[in-house]
């Protein structure tokens, strides 16, 4: 199974640090990684493609759809919060049904890729938004300090190009970063100890891949 599945689904706890073999101090961010459910196999002769779809997080029955309790009931797993698909180099040795804990996937030592949600940072001006340096006080334009200046050209093309950098809606999107070391392994209670910091706030949802040789 360490073969098979590429990665696990979890939830972020905080940050922390830790003291390594040399006494260095390694800022690391807690994970509670699985337990996960297998839910669904796909395999190449029915679906085109193979993967194997996983569910964490325990959900009400009565906040799940019918068609989705279908689905879970299926398998013999309890409604999931969330599920998502990870292929991998086959789906031989895995079962619907089967728990799948943080200790079968990752050993400390491995490189991981996380995907999260960035903290929602609501409508922002063009400073935080994209760096500006903003304008000078002097002059008489005391008040263009936080201004992004001139966004387009005068009667020609008399428009404003397309992906110009401006004020608007900052964060809540996917965000993946790659090449984190996992430097820690609590099997007991699926935590797991990556070095440095991942997308989103306290308490939101993870993708964590593990990078394999090519």
């Amino acid at each position: 199974m360490d073969a098979i599945m590429t990665g696990l689904l979890g939830k972020k706890i905080g940050m922390t640090s830790i003291f390594d073999e040399s006494g260095q101090v390694i800022p690391c961010t807690v994970i509670e990684a699985g337990p996960c459910y297998v839910t669904q196999i796909k395999t190449k002769e029915r679906d085109g493609y193979e993967a194997v779809q996983i569910g964490f997080e325990e959900k009400r029955e009565r906040l799940v759809s019918k068609p989705l309790q279908g689905h879970f009931a299926k398998s013999s797993v309890k409604p999931a919060r969330i599920v998502r698909e990870f292929r991998g180099n086959g789906v031989s040795g895995l079962q619907p049904g089967q728990e799948i804990k943080v200790d079968s996937v990752f050993v400390k030592g491995d490189v991981v890729s996380v995907v999260g949600t960035s903290k929602g940072r609501g409508f922002q001006g063009v400073v935080k938004r994209h760096h500006f340096g903003g304008g000078f006080r002097t002059h008489g334009q005391s008040d263009r300090e936080r201004a992004p200046g001139s966004i387009g050209s005068s009667s020609h093309p008399s428009r404003v190009f397309k992906g110009m950098r401006m004020a608007g809606r900052m964060g809540g999107e996917q965000v993946t970063v790659r090449n984190l070391k996992v430097v820690g392994v609590i099997s007991d209670s699926n935590i797991l100890l990556v070095k440095g910091s991942v997308p989103g706030a306290i308490n939101g949802y993870l993708e964590i891949h593990k990078r394999t040789a090519h």
